[in-house]
């Protein structure tokens, strides 16, 4: 017959009892637990009257355990270390680290570093937003971001230049096959033209008068649509490194632009820094730099 788990015995007389066995002394165990050696003698007594059997024999200057007691207590202290491993483990939650960078870093810069980034932090839950507002570091809960800016920090934020805003026109070499590159303003213009939300297309070739073209509200949907063929954008290099490297992306022209807003890694200044945070930190601004 399966005994009830109503019949144990109440949980202050097991700690007490197994404090008592591990000390081989009421007044040791009760310094442990913060009572007095009066309550801890009384709880021992209340469970060996409930088990029906003496645990200890009190002697002059301490405790010894019955062989029926130190049965026990080996069972007791067991269950006890896997209360406390499984109260651990549920505790264990890793910390959390979050980043806040544009879409467009987030697509070309941080997503394809995603598993680097994991396997060098396994134990840190890592999440990342992908927003063009700038981040209320408190509200937001954000520890880290990505932001372009042209405007001085405030002193409660530590910033870290990441890279300047070069911009380069690029296109698939399916787009410009056949043609002889570097192109020249004039050769540039006959081609299809592709247009992000920040549009410098009249800045690069300076020239006031709106340009035709496809547009797109973001820089990865428009650097997308050139490697898919349809037109050259025109973009950070720092998000068409990869690419041109690889052969997917060609700079159709050697001009190109520094536009006056920088891209900054930002995370508010603390008195109390996590680690976590310092570590993430750390790995962005070495593997997402440029300088």
């Amino acid at each position: 017959m399966i005994q009830s788990r109503r019949a144990l015995p109440p949980l202050n007389a097991l700690r007490a009892f197994e404090a008592s066995g591990r000390r081989l002394n009421f007044r040791a165990a009760a310094e442990e637990l913060g009572v007095t050696q009066g309550a801890i003698a009384q709880q021992v007594r209340a469970l060996e009257d409930q088990l029906g059997l003496m645990l200890f024999q009190r002697l002059p200057r301490g405790l010894a355990l019955t062989a029926q007691g130190a049965a026990y207590l080996s069972d007791v202290t067991r269950a006890f270390d896997m209360l406390g491993e499984a109260t651990g483990r549920l505790l264990a939650r890793p910390e959390t680290v979050t980043i806040s960078v544009t879409p467009t870093v987030a697509a070309k810069l941080l997503i394809p570093r995603l598993a680097e980034l994991y396997s060098a932090f396994p134990e840190v839950d890592l999440r990342t937003v992908a927003t063009e507002a700038l981040s209320d570091f408190d509200r937001d809960q954000v520890d880290i971001a990505v932001r372009l800016t042209s405007q001085a920090f405030p002193a409660t934020l530590e910033a870290r230049l990441l890279f300047r805003q070069e911009l380069v026109a690029v296109a698939s070499p399916h787009l410009v096959k056949g043609l002889t590159l570097p192109l020249s303003g004039e050769e540039l213009c006959k081609l299809p033209l592709l247009h992000d939300s920040h549009d410098r297309w009249g800045v690069f070739l300076g020239i006031r008068e709106k340009l035709p073209g496809a547009a797109f509200n973001h820089t990865t949907l428009a650097l997308d649509a050139a490697l898919a063929g349809q037109g050259v954008v025109l973009a950070c290099r720092a998000f068409v490194a990869a690419d041109l490297e690889a052969g997917r992306l060609v700079q159709v022209t050697n001009a190109t632009a520094t536009i006056g807003a920088d891209y900054f890694l930002v995370r508010k200044r603390s008195s109390s820094p996590r680690k976590a945070v310092d570590a993430v930190w750390d790995w962005c601004a070495a593997r997402l730099s440029l300088t």
